[in-house]
């Protein structure tokens, strides 16, 4: 017997009729006792050799050790079960188990998911790291679980964003009326415009082609994406603002949770948070290892004034983040050791 209920080639698009009743009939079924084995369905976006999925990979292997095989989990990498956004769609309706799931895609479900898309966020890997791990990363997780109905387990991620411009970076006064494509997030618009640039909203599939034709000059993204999508062809200049370490969700359905004993809860918690170390890892080197091809294959790396971009953008930001009602999280992030 499995947790899941829907079809994944059915499970794209899933119709409010089609969820309810698959809510309906998983309620049914339920876990007719601890001791029957269970599947969890771990659907996320990443190809094989992503951090997602290596991540996922490690979950599946620790659960069936902790389980001792009592606890499946069938991996649906690369987008099978549509977009990221999607699949947390499935998840409040109890339609998906598992999912990894960038908090910037969830903020119409979630205004707590903003506070991640603050730029200059942390100090250094450690304090992330210290940030994710400790007490604020839990009221984090809890807080948007209480807001959609799924459960935050853990955090994935480790890559740091930095600037892509077709054109030199060489200071600050650079960055003055450049057409930097940007997440349409407030705290996000309201830091650039601060630094002078032209933040400008575009579909991810449409950038290498902005690009050449100048309807962008830049973006913000991670090396191993950079890399991944060749942005560095048409856009050969990288700033290194390192201006935010990205966070990723490792969620469940709270009705896949609320099925499991609590004696399975506790192997599947201990899972995600041993995953997610690994996982955070992982993209860190991935991460590395990108900048470093970045520059072998002809990117010219701009060292930045990262000081002065945080004094710059600190007042802006502190008004959208009262605003936007985060001013404790955020009090509680910077405070972190």
């Amino acid at each position: 017997m499995t947790l899941s209920w829907i079809d994944p080639k059915t499970a794209l698009r899933p119709t409010v009729a089609g969820l309810l009743a698959g809510a309906t009939l998983a309620a049914t079924l339920g876990l007719a006792g601890t001791t029957q084995a269970a599947e969890l369905r771990f659907g996320h976006g990443g190809t094989e050799d992503t951090a997602y999925h290596l991540g996922a990979t490690r979950f599946k292997e620790l659960l069936d050790e902790k389980s001792d095989g009592e606890i499946g989990v069938e991996i649906l990498g690369n987008s099978v079960l549509g977009h990221e956004t999607e699949m947390f769609e499935q998840q409040m309706a109890g339609a998906l188990d598992l999912s990894i799931i960038n908090p910037g895609l969830i903020t119409d479900f979630s205004s707590t998911a903003n506070v991640f898309s603050i730029p200059f966020l942390y100090r250094d890997e450690e304090h992330w790291q210290a940030v994710l791990d400790g007490d604020v990363g839990r009221e984090i997780a809890d807080r948007i679980s209480a807001e959609t109905d799924v459960r935050i387990l853990a955090f994935y991620g480790g890559g740091k964003r930095q600037i892509v411009s077709t054109e030199p970076l060489e200071s600050l006064e650079d960055l003055e009326g450049l057409k930097l494509r940007t997440n349409p997030t407030k705290p996000l618009i309201t830091a650039w415009e601060a630094l002078g640039a032209d933040p400008t909203v575009m579909e991810w599939e449409e950038i290498y082609t902005g690009l050449q034709v100048g309807a962008i000059d830049g973006l913000l993204n991670e090396a191993e994406w950079i890399h991944r999508m060749r942005f560095h062809e048409v856009a050969p200049h990288i700033g290194l603002s390192e201006h935010d370490i990205t966070v990723r969700l490792l969620t469940m359905s709270q009705m896949s949770w609320d099925r499991l004993s609590e004696e399975q809860q506790q192997m599947v918690q201990e899972a995600a948070e041993e995953s997610a170390s690994y996982a955070r890892e992982v993209q860190l080197e991935q991460d590395a290892e990108a900048l470093e091809l970045l520059a072998e294959e002809g990117a010219t790396l701009h060292e930045l004034d990262r000081e002065r971009m945080q004094a710059v953008v600190e007042e802006p930001l502190q008004s959208v983040i009262e605003e936007m009602g985060l001013a404790d999280l955020h009090r509680m992030i910077v405070d972190a050791e």
